[in-house]
């Protein structure tokens, strides 16, 4: 049978010039009084447009996919006789996985020859976009779609996720540090460094005082922990600091000349969270935590 590789809109990647048959499920979210909808990567200048509004203090959240809007979403797909590879963000992170799954027990019962597999990708923005990457390359190689997910799940903890954020502020808001964590290390300019670990959940792995050892720790790490064996593929996604990484990508490229970088910006539905200036370096590597 022929299958649909979807994700949502929460996934940073640049699609494989010639690919077929890929697509998004929409995602929703605020900006003021304005609601939006995502419906894949966005513009640069769109992008630029959101986070700008962001450092004017306007608000930004986030609203989950439902159960019924995943079932709406797959039921168009099946009824095309066509089935479902679904790369989900991280259970860890999120409600959605839980709710894709749902949907696709619902579904099962009126399309009980369809094949529906829901991946846990663990991770977020680039990480999916690595996970999708191979997708396409495994089902363009004749892989079926279960064998496709049964790899994709084995591969999903080999994503490795090195990320600062410039504006701790918004740690704040999702619970990440205190109010006082938040205002001390803004007046100290202590930039976090975070991960996706294992369990798919973000973790502070430790806290650097200013951009210049924040970003040298995030090339340390990168460099102590990529494995070629995967392609050497690495996204750096930000949140509206494109000079930082076209500059971060020339700092991975002295200490690892072999790999293929690509940068995109990083999508409102992560960007909400993480605020405008947010950097990430992702990979296939063996120094997950």
């Amino acid at each position: 049978m022929k299958y649909l590789i979807c994700s949502d809109a929460s996934m940073d990647v640049v699609i494989p010039e010639g690919a077929e048959q890929v697509s998004f499920i929409p995602m929703h979210y605020a900006l003021g009084e304005e609601t939006r909808t995502c419906v894949g990567p966005e513009s640069a200048e769109k992008m630029h447009e959101y986070y700008e509004q962001l450092r004017r203090k306007v608000l930004t959240s986030t609203s989950q996919i439902t159960p019924m809007e995943y079932m709406d979403y797959f039921r168009e797909i099946l009824e095309q006789k066509t089935g479902i590879l679904y790369l989900s963000l991280s259970s860890g992170l999120s409600s959605t996985y839980e709710s894709a799954c749902l949907a696709a027990r619902e579904l099962r019962e009126d399309f009980p020859e369809a094949e529906i597999e829901i991946v846990d990708t663990l991770g977020a923005t680039g990480g999916m976009g690595l996970l999708f990457e191979k997708a396409i390359e495994n089902r363009e190689s004749g892989m079926s779609l279960s064998e496709n997910a049964s790899l994709l799940r084995e591969m999903a903890t080999k994503v490795v996720y090195w990320f600062k954020v410039e504006d701790l502020m918004y740690l704040k808001r999702g619970g990440r540090v205190s109010t006082t964590t938040a205002i001390v290390g803004t007046a100290l300019s202590i930039k976090p460094i975070l991960t996706i670990a294992n369990n798919g959940k973000l973790e502070n792995v430790t806290n650097k005082r200013g951009d210049k050892l924040a970003r040298k720790e995030l090339v340390t790490r990168f460099a102590d922990g990529i494995d070629m064996s995967f392609g050497g593929t690495v996204y750096i996604c930000c949140a509206d600091c494109m000079e930082q990484a076209e500059s971060l990508k020339e700092e991975l490229l002295a200490v690892q000349p072999g790999i293929s970088v690509k940068i995109t910006m990083l999508s409102p539905i992560i960007g909400a969270h993480t605020g405008p200036d947010m950097i990430s370096v992702i990979y296939f590597g063996n120094n997950r935590l």
